[in-house]
């Protein structure tokens, strides 16, 4: 006897080489081949996080968009920040976010902007009446062709977006949430398993990983639950505008599954941290990586 509920994960999704392809920096989900699944058509919410009032950075594409969409359908009115320069992405989310009956804020600027990254809370509070879901997503990445060619300039954008933005957040953010409150880092394989042409981004993807478990240590006693998701390759606009259009056609296919992911396959790990079904969760590191080993 057969059940036919049974999903195969090694061909839920494409196993199709990636064709070429390169974006400049940020990259836009347009532009891509072929497009991601955000869970758009398949995401079905089960009222997990009603109420609740979330900020996501890099909301507007990739992984950030899977997560903001999962949250509005469990009930939660979702912020998400982004560059300006990725506001047709943004708007999209939005969409899908007001379609699930939930408000979304639209909040453009520069995380490597301490004041910004301030207003940003304050944005969020002032307009949902709280904040008590930060997820710490945003990051930015390059190929490297070896340590000589790490421009201090690339070096320092890579740390004050994926390092020092997360702090000025959560210092922002920490002494206005309440018990019951979460806060979320997207880390990744990359900060257990790093490669040397990612060298600056492996670098502060193993410090989030410090950065939750300390921070973890600190608000546990205050009900405040700190968690990492640890994604392996996803198929997000980060990829072609990494700059390794050759990498593409063999992109996920080491791992176990055989493939890369796709953003909507990480929703559920946010959903569950975020949520009360998670409550004795804090100070973990959740891979969804393909099989991939931490």
């Amino acid at each position: 006897m057969h059940d036919d509920h049974l999903v195969d994960p090694t061909t839920k999704h494409t196993t199709d080489p990636f064709p070429r392809q390169e974006q400049r920096p940020p990259g836009l989900t347009s532009e891509m081949h072929p497009l991601p699944d955000h869970g758009e058509q398949s995401y079905r919410g089960a009222r997990r996080l009603v109420g609740r009032k979330a900020l996501i950075t890099g909301g507007d594409s990739g992984i950030g968009r899977a997560v903001a969409i999962a949250f509005a359908r469990e009930g939660a009115d979702v912020a998400i920040s982004y560059l300006p320069e990725e506001a047709g992405d943004a708007e999209e989310t939005a969409r899908w976010i007001e379609d699930a009956g939930r408000m979304p804020l639209l909040a453009p600027g520069d995380l490597r902007d301490e004041s910004f990254c301030d207003d940003l809370v304050n944005r969020t509070r002032s307009t949902f009446g709280g904040l008590d879901l930060l997820v710490l997503n945003a990051a930015h990445q390059r190929n490297r062709g070896g340590i000589g060619e790490l421009p201090t300039s690339d070096f320092e954008e890579v740390m004050r977006v994926n390092l020092f933005a997360p702090v000025f957040l959560a210092r922002a953010a920490v002494p206005r949430m309440r018990p019951g409150s979460g806060i979320i880092t997207t880390t990744s394989i990359q900060g257990f398993d790093p490669s040397s042409r990612l060298v600056d981004y492996a670098m502060t993807k193993a410090a989030l990983v410090a950065f939750t478990k300390a921070l973890a240590e600190e608000l546990g006693p205050k009900g405040i639950r700190v968690n990492a998701v640890a994604p392996g390759p996803i198929w997000t606009p980060l990829i072609p505008a990494t700059g390794w259009p050759d990498h593409l056609p063999g992109f996920g296919q080491d791992t176990p599954l055989g493939r890369a992911g796709q953003p909507a396959e990480l929703a559920g790990a946010y959903v569950y941290l975020a949520s009360d079904e998670a409550s004795y969760v804090s100070g973990a590191i959740l891979p969804v990586t393909g099989g991939r080993g931490l």
